[in-house]
């Protein structure tokens, strides 16, 4: 009796410890992360907002945003700032999608790419280029990688239904991931035109070049459900890093936990997927860096890792803007080589602490 009142008490704590990740910031440094990474994802996205050829004035493009016609309005309204709102959807949906699995995983080195629905939105994507069903259709590039996205997903949420345990999953995730891999490479090698070839490798790349503003409105609405739903798991995230037994012995249903991450993850990453292509290690970097300030507690760290991938991709995307002007580096790319490195010295420390 006293070991269910105990349990019962242990509920309530993780209970109180998710509401205030949400709605009253437990200290103020917290708090004062939180809101800076919210102003840097916002100047970032202005930043990107403002800059390109055009020879246009900041008052001009603000202005071109309510016009009703003129050069500044389309400029403004079809070319900048689809460009500055999806670094921020891509940049939220990858920061947010790591925190989870994070959390999930019990890993700090477990990231979207863990799952395979990065590699496999790719692979969509790659087979409506291949058949010349983007060409035909544009919004069957996205509704492809979508459908990549959640056949991953799927999978692994068979397999938790199932039983799996976290290492089977994580070991699933990786035979998915090498698995679209594979296939994404024989798609390239058996390219029917160099045009096909070149436009599926700009995608495996990453990039936020010419983006429109019906990207936006596919990814946007995606990744927000995605993230909604990866919101509703925090209770169960933080019983979690008890172990599975105590989760389960404190009331917590741990395959719904996995299943709504899965499927979370698979609308979030799905969505940035089809809309950026490939960006890579956004989702590791970012909860790591920000898990200090929130107590290393799952629950507090989806919506600031949300703010902070926002924040990085933007500055990402203006970077690359300002390296090389002509549009040769790409956003996947950048992300990549700042993150490699990053992610070897994280094994190191880790091994270390071991």
């Amino acid at each position: 009796m006293g070991g269910a009142v105990e349990d019962h008490r242990a509920l309530g704590g993780i209970r109180a410890r998710a509401a205030l990740a949400y709605f009253a910031p437990v200290d103020r440094r917290a708090a004062i992360v939180t809101v800076s990474l919210a102003l840097l994802a916002l100047g970032f996205a202005c930043v990107s907002f403002l800059m390109g050829p055009a020879d246009l004035s900041a008052s001009d493009l603000f202005a071109g945003l309510f016009a009703p016609h003129g050069t500044a309005t389309v400029i403004a309204r079809d070319i900048r700032l689809p460009r500055a709102a999806l670094a921020l959807v891509v940049g939220a949906a990858l920061g947010a999608s790591g925190a989870a699995l994070q959390g999930l995983f019990r890993n700090p080195l477990a990231e979207p790419g863990v799952t395979g629905v990065t590699s496999c939105a790719g692979l969509g994507a790659v087979i409506a280029l291949y058949f010349g069903l983007a060409a035909a259709q544009p919004a069957l590039l996205p509704t492809f990688a979508i459908v990549g996205a959640l056949m991953a997903a799927a999978i692994l949420y068979i397999l938790s239904r199932a039983g799996a345990g976290v290492m089977a999953l994580v070991l699933a995730g990786v035979a998915i991931a090498s698995l679209a891999t594979a296939l994404t490479a024989l798609a390239l090698s058996l390219a029917p035109n160099p045009y096909a070839m070149s436009e599926m490798v700009l995608w495996m790349m990453g990039s936020l070049k010419d983006r429109t503003p019906a990207d936006l409105y596919f990814a946007a609405p995606l990744t927000l459900a995605g993230i909604a739903l990866l919101v509703t798991t925090a209770r169960g995230l933080d019983a979690l890093t008890l172990g599975e037994e105590a989760a389960q012995s404190l009331g917590i249903n741990v395959h719904a936990i996995r299943r709504r991450v899965v499927i979370g993850v698979a609308l979030a990453t799905g969505a940035a997927t089809a809309a950026a292509g490939a960006v890579s290690f956004v989702g590791l970097v970012v909860p790591h860096l920000l898990r200090p300030f929130y107590g290393y507690e799952p629950a507090r760290l989806i919506l600031p890792s949300a703010l902070g991938g926002a924040a990085l991709v933007a500055a990402s995307d203006v970077a690359v803007r300002l390296i090389a002007p002509d549009g040769q580096l790409l956003l996947g790319v950048l992300t990549a080589m700042l993150g490699a490195p990053f992610f070897i010295v994280l094994i190191l420390r880790m091994r270390r602490g071991g």
